[in-house]
């Protein structure tokens, strides 16, 4: 095999063109089967295996800066790049990151899991380089999705004001995460379906070479007709009047176009944009026909393509799919908003019942934000349905739009918490610090998919301002489920479990480990009461004063970053109180940056376990209680 012979970008450039396409044959039989085992992105890297073939062998990597548009495309950079026997460990504990990492590689030279900044970055390296008298080349791949992303649209402008030498690849495969949507995307269609212009302006270029000489007013009488050319066909001259210089469309899977087209990319001066359409999944039947479903995937069988799940209670996703159906159909104020995140939001049966109040404004979480403000001005419900990492994206605009204006839209804050083997850059741990910070929010989390239910209903119903419900990317804990959805009154906190040694205030998925640790600590005598804190904005006052005119000791336990957060709150409002000789330890997610693995092993890290937590409560509670 091919495959077995590279491990570094210069063995590729000893290859002939017959042989650069059997690897690509090869490296998409590898990854097809090192992803059934580990999940992963497998549609996304099944397009570009001839893109980053093409780069490697026509480039110097790490000289020479690739910079990939999130990330999780770069799968074949990683073969290419002496990683590929670490592939059994893909996005486990400890192991290969889904994601471009530079404490992986020398070749990675810039770190991505959100859409929309490899153009920023590219700019800013170019810049570097010139200032420093270097002349390496600078390579931005972006998506089609990404571009619809206000930054990268900042970025092209800025690139094109710079004139900087730098190539932009434009994968466009029509689609993101989920089908795209907005005029941008109209356009590149467009140039996707028009192929006259190429030819027309092959045959222009080559009527204009065939005179001997041009000059003075015919030459400027040419340049007016080539522009004329452009805007009669349409193609690329949005790019082109932004100040790049426009190749393609090509073929991104046909390696001695796509290569003569990068090596004419290279000759341009100035910035220049190579147009390349890929096809999502190439070469595995079940992604080609549903690359939505395969952008990122669980374990699967290679023949069937059968996706290999376990049984069990429901994600915390699909209660909210369906509570936010049941809702809408009691209120037709209620419209739903997502950044192209339909199917993971939960909201693909949302847009089937409902349609004409379905809008999905593309990877534009700032756009997002802010139309939903514009929603509820005018009175209707917006349901904000977004990734906890992803709302990070849109702060400005929930503080300035929203919050200031105190308008009534509810957020429902996906994959807040750990997320497993999307790592560091998708974790959901910051949301509780800069959200409760903001006035007029309200901020809460079920300890269980049940009472998911009664929040949504609670957040439907509400009309006092903005008011987020966050969950998290795991299973519900198969407790019944009401068929009635009932409001929970705001700011309430319910004991689960008495006791008069401690107590815990555990918020969401930390209900179980609060009670693990409970039950242990009962069977040693030692009674401690558990109190599910489901809102952490605004807190339980009532309940805590209570908890300090009985002197309890207090641990607070979040799946949060501790630093600012519900913990903080806890300890905030005890010093206001004058409250200052309450004994509280605060356990939440620790102030650095908590990398892919499982959720469980993330747990086990950052030390949010049964275990850690009886370690505390002993270390907390006093050997005898002085009793009035």
């Amino acid at each position: 095999m091919l495959l077995e012979q590279i491990r570094r970008p210069e063995d590729l450039k000893r290859l002939t063109l017959e042989e650069l396409e059997q690897l690509a044959a090869e490296i998409r039989q590898f990854l097809i089967e090192k992803l059934s085992v580990t999940g992963g992105h497998l549609a996304p890297n099944l397009g570009v295996v001839e893109l980053t073939i093409a780069l490697h062998y026509l480039f110097n990597s790490p000289e020479d800066k690739f910079i990939f548009d999130v990330g999780h495309q770069s799968y074949v950079h990683k073969i290419l790049t002496g990683r590929m026997d670490r592939f059994d460990t893909l996005r486990q504990y400890k192991g290969l990151c889904g994601f471009v990492k530079r404490s992986e590689s020398e070749h990675d030279v810039w770190e991505a899991g959100h859409s929309s900044t490899s153009l920023s970055a590219a700019i800013g390296m170019a810049v570097a380089r010139d200032i420093k008298g270097k002349s390496n080349r600078v390579i931005a791949m972006i998506g089609d999705g990404a571009l619809t992303g206000g930054m990268a649209l900042e970025a092209l402008n800025h690139i094109g004001h710079e004139k900087r030498n730098l190539m932009v690849i434009l994968n466009d495969n029509e689609m993101s995460i989920a089908p795209n949507v907005g005029a941008l995307h109209n356009y590149l269609g467009k140039i996707r379906s028009d192929r006259h212009y190429v030819k027309a302006k092959e045959e222009f270029e080559y009527l204009i070479k065939k005179i001997p000489a041009i000059g003075g007013t015919l030459a400027k009488t040419a340049e007016r007709l080539k522009d004329a050319l452009k805007y009669m066909v349409v193609s690329g001259v949005w790019f082109e009047e932004l100040g790049l210089t426009y190749l393609g469309p090509v073929d991104g899977h046909n390696l001695p176009v796509l290569m003569e087209t990068l090596k004419q990319a290279d000759k341009v001066q100035g910035p220049v944009l190579v147009h390349v359409i890929t096809l999502k999944g190439k070469g595995y039947s079940p992604a080609e026909a549903d690359s939505h479903k395969w952008h990122g995937i669980s374990p699967y069988k290679i023949e069937s393509g059968q996706v290999l799940k376990t049984v069990g209670p429901p994600m915390y996703t699909e209660v909210f799919s369906q509570a936010i159906i049941e809702l809408a159909e009691q209120d037709d104020r209620i419209v739903a908003v997502t950044p192209a995140m339909p199917g993971g939001s939960g909201l693909t049966k949302f847009a089937e019942r409902f349609p004409k109040r379905m809008f999905d404004v593309g990877i534009a979480e700032q756009h997002a934000a802010t139309f939903s403000a514009a929603l509820a001005e005018e009175g209707m419900k917006p349901v904000f349905a977004v990734y906890s990492t992803f709302l990070q994206r849109a702060y400005d605009q929930v503080v300035h739009d929203i919050c200031r204006a105190n308008l009534n839209v509810m957020f429902a804050i996906d994959r807040a918490g750990f997320v497993g083997p999307d790592g560091e850059t998708h974790q959901g741990v910051f949301d509780i610090a800069f959200l409760r910070s903001i006035p007029n929010m309200v901020l809460m989390m079920p300890k269980d998919e049940n009472e998911l239910r009664h929040m949504l209903k609670t957040a439907a119903v509400y009309d006092g301002g903005p008011i987020a419900v966050r969950y998290p990317r795991i299973s519900g804990l198969g407790v019944p489920m009401d068929e009635i959805m009932k409001p929970i009154p705001i700011g309430t906190w319910e004991v689960l479990r008495n006791g008069d040694f401690a107590a815990i205030l555990a918020v969401g998925p930390m209900i179980p480990v609060a009670m693990a640790a409970a039950e242990t600590m009962g069977k040693e005598g030692k009674q401690v009461r558990v109190i599910n804190a489901r809102f952490i904005k605004p807190m339980d006052e009532a309940m805590l004063l209570q908890l300090a005119k009985e002197e309890l000791p207090i641990i607070t336990l979040e799946e949060g970053a501790q630093m600012g957060g519900f913990g903080s709150g806890v300890m905030e409002f005890y010093s206001n109180q004058n409250l200052l000789g309450m004994r509280v330890k605060t356990i939440g997610v620790p102030d650095y940056f908590v990398e892919h693995g499982s959720v469980p092993e993330q747990r086990q890290e950052t030390g949010l376990t049964p275990e850690r937590l009886i370690t505390e409560l002993k270390a907390l509670i006093p050997r005898k209680r002085q009793r009035a």
